[in-house]
């Protein structure tokens, strides 16, 4: 039991907590702040739809009362099947101001995944756009318990699936009161979101977000990206990725747009961007590569600089330098679901101005320094937990602890366990540590290349392929070898019109790269991605196990 220090007793008497001085933190709150400020700025746009801040909220109310009026407390999960359209937002807050808890499902999963996650998330409603019924209807006669559908029917969207539930979203938000009293978490360590990560190797692991840690998030992404009041904030990053990052809650925070988008389209993109003045976005760097390779009648010219932030694999400087010739400024951030979307960013430094750009492209691909909500973050050997020298050589595993680290993985003590041991989220990443304590990703663990006992950094290849002019997109990953262990195998997907030979591509990377390091095969062929853009490599893998499995039956 711990001892209180005796300095502290003349504070123990009438200093207490009261409803005057102390509240649970939540990230519902920032609604409110939104509509006692500034209830008649707009909110949300979607096509020609409008809410303002005070409608939002009255729809996020009605959708908390009608949630509450079927059942939902505490604990109980609502699910959410949907892109990026208004209910996906209002999700975001009626769930939790039930009581509940907000599961974004990713809608590129399959049914089989789907059925997975319902069932073991225990979701006790399920709300779900029309278009993704096909799935919806598969996995839902996979479920243990289906759970009260709630159909999303969207006025300009033609040709919308099947309805599953006896009432549209719309007819659902009408039995609830817009004046519904919601109640704050009684402890900020109540679960407040549930994100599945992609399940890669294995069923997706559930991972368990609290009020706390997203509320803190909020300040720690309006911080990092010092964005100012009433943002106009288009979603081209998938809500139902790690949270949107949380900016569902930091847009709101500050009386902000929310420019919502059904479908990735680059013209699309630049359309809305032009029209509504869009000041902040999110992309993965192959959506980048989308917007910089759209055909040039799509790339609709506007007059202001678009802040963009980018998560993932490090944006080669070459897309860096074509964004910022759009008219895009790129900052690139690095995180995990684990995490609440973001862990560090590459804030600039005035000294880089004087570089060439090829220079200030490579040091805008770092990961950059952590975010604030953060208690510490380390590069560290994995065994010792010794950091590892700041050199830029010396390569450790990326460790993090704070209040923006989930509470677990659901229904999986022993992965929670190995994830939060000794002190720290152990991230699966592998980084070096710059002099100026910038840190910057090699790879992931598993992704590592060790080639005759040489460690080989995918990423490092992967930078150089994509100088190659005929590149479009490339990854890189291990392939097994008799002498070697394992060698570079390279998946490139060309640009429209060129041509390229493996020959040329490996004589290529020869020119900047140790030999070692460079793919001794190289495989032209579209690269599997994730809902949110990221290339799935653990498919590549499976493909060049299967070509040594082809060549050996050749």
């Amino acid at each position: 039991m711990t001892q209180k220090h005796p300095g502290m007793e003349k504070f123990a008497h009438g200093l207490d907590k009261t409803p005057a001085n102390y509240a649970t933190l939540t990230p519902i709150r920032h609604l409110s702040t939104a509509v006692a400020n500034w209830p008649d700025r707009i909110a949300c746009i979607y096509n020609s739809t409008r809410f303002t801040y005070r409608q939002l909220d009255q729809r996020c109310r009605r959708l908390a009362s009608a949630l509450h009026n079927h059942g939902v407390g505490k604990g109980d999960v609502v699910a959410l099947m949907a892109p990026n359209v208004p209910a996906a937002l209002e999700a975001h807050f009626g769930a939790p101001m039930a009581g509940g808890v907000i599961n974004p499902l990713n809608i590129r999963l399959d049914a089989s995944a789907i059925a997975f996650i319902l069932n073991h998330g225990e979701a006790k409603v399920l709300i779900t756009d029309r278009e993704l019924s096909p799935t919806i209807k598969a996995a839902l006669a996979k479920c243990d318990k289906p759970p009260l559908v709630i159909d999303i029917e969207d006025p300009d969207k033609e040709n919308a699936g099947e309805r599953l539930g006896n009432l549209t979203y719309e007819q659902f938000l009408e039995t609830g009161d817009p004046e519904f009293e919601w109640e704050p978490p009684e402890d900020e360590w109540e679960p407040f979101a549930l994100s599945y990560t992609s399940g890669t190797t294995g069923d997706p692991k559930g991972v368990v977000y609290h009020h706390r840690g997203a509320y803190i998030a909020t300040f720690g992404q309006i911080t990092v990206w010092s964005i100012a009041k009433h943002p106009v904030y288009l979603w081209t990053l998938p809500m139902f990725h790690s949270l949107g990052w949380c900016f569902p809650w930091s847009i709101t925070a500050l009386g902000g747009t929310h420019v919502m988008l059904r479908k990735l389209d680059p013209a699309e993109v630049f359309r809305l961007i032009a029209e509504h003045t869009v000041t902040n976005m999110c992309a993965a760097p192959t959506v980048l590569n989308m917007l910089i390779n759209s055909p040039s009648q799509a790339q609709v010219k506007f007059d202001h600089t678009v802040n963009v932030m980018t998560a993932g694999s490090a944006p080669p400087p070459t897309v860096l330098e074509a964004m910022e010739r759009l008219g895009f400024d790129v900052i690139h951030a690095y995180g995990l679901t684990e995490c609440f979307g973001c862990v560090t960013i590459c804030h600039w430094k005035d000294e880089w101005n004087e570089l060439d750009t090829d220079d200030q492209a490579s040091m805008k691909a770092r990961q950059g320094l952590k975010y604030p909500q953060f208690d510490d973050l380390m590069v560290a050997d994995p065994e010792t937990l010794v950091p590892v020298p700041s050199d830029g050589e010396t390569v450790g595993e990326v460790f993090t602890r704070g209040s923006t680290i989930m509470r677990g993985y659901l229904k999986n003590p022993s992965a929670t366990q190995n994830s939060l041991s000794h002190g720290w989220f152990h991230s699966g990443d592998l980084a070096v540590v710059h002099p100026d304590s910038y840190i910057q990703i090699k790879d992931r663990s598993k992704d590592i290349i060790i080639s005759g006992g040489e460690n080989i950094s995918s990423i490092e290849v992967e930078s150089i392929l994509f100088k190659h002019p005929a590149v479009l997109e490339a990854a890189v990953v291990a392939r097994a070898d008799d002498y070697w262990g394992e060698t570079p195998c390279a998946f490139v997907t060309l640009r429209e019109g060129a041509t390229a030979t493996e020959e040329a591509i490996i004589a290529f990377c020869r020119e900047h790269l140790a030999h070692f390091k460079c793919p001794k095969t190289v495989i032209f062929d579209d690269l599997p991605k994730t809902a949110t853009g990221k290339i799935q490599k653990f498919q590549l893998r499976k493909r060049a196990e299967q070509l040594i499995q082809d060549m050996g039956t050749t």
